[in-house]
């Protein structure tokens, strides 16, 4: 059994920095990409970042330049720093995992429960 859990969500000033972490823990194998994804009220839920095992990034274009994701691959952890916040960044932001469980072939996709960031105006 593979779990995701997250940490570092909670109420910001706008311009202001969180810092998520998310740490896989279970019987794995092996992790190929990890990522954000998160949903706002009364929308869709979107990609954020994303990180490869071998450490390529990818962005949603409203984050750009201002979160980065990162992972330590030691740790089973990833990571997404978020600076300059806007009240628009306010959701529920929940991590992902492709993970190959131990004695599996396949990865399969796992997340976390989620964590609430909320930035006021």
């Amino acid at each position: 059994q593979v779990q995701l859990v997250e940490s570092g969500g909670g109420l910001v000033q706008g311009g202001g920095s969180l810092r998520l972490s998310c740490e896989a823990s279970g019987s794995i194998f092996s992790i190929n990409d990890m990522g954000w994804h998160r949903q706002a009220p009364g929308k869709q839920r979107e990609l954020v970042a994303l990180i490869t095992s071998g450490g390529s990034t990818n962005y949603e274009d409203s984050v750009k330049g201002r979160f980065t994701i990162s992972r330590d691959n030691a740790k089973n952890t990833v990571y997404l720093q978020m600076n300059s916040l806007k009240a628009e960044d306010t959701a529920i932001y929940s991590c992902y995992a492709e993970v190959r469980a131990t004695g599996r072939v396949y990865a399969m996709g796992y997340w976390g429960q989620g964590t609430l960031v909320t930035v006021s105006s």
